[in-house]
């Protein structure tokens, strides 16, 4: 049985306040802002690159994101990709062109 290796955060307190602002993105009362502008923009929610880099996440985020190392980034995106997948199938639908795979 496949068991994901435990990784520990190097920076809390970066990783903390990134992934707050991750969870306030994805919050159910603005998700829905979020998926449109990815949905205008024509790309995938799943680019997370793209998602931050255009400041969609929070204008601190990108600093926030650079300033953490390559583990807790990943760890990071992972959690993206995650709150990507638990958004309500309705919104999903709503924005299949964001979710779709080309």
């Amino acid at each position: 049985m496949f068991e994901q290796a435990a990784i520990s955060v190097q920076d809390v307190q970066t990783y903390a306040r990134l992934h707050s602002l991750l969870d306030a993105a994805f919050d159910a009362r603005d998700v829905d802002v979020l998926l449109s502008r990815v949905a205008r923009a024509g790309f995938s929610i799943r680019n997370f690159e793209e998602v931050l880099n255009r400041g969609w996440l929070s204008k601190d985020a990108i600093a926030l994101y650079q300033a953490l190392p390559v583990s807790d980034q990943g760890l990071t995106r992972e959690r993206y990709l995650r709150l990507v997948e638990r958004v309500p199938a309705e919104l999903r639908q709503r924005y299949f062109k964001a979710y779709a795979y080309y």
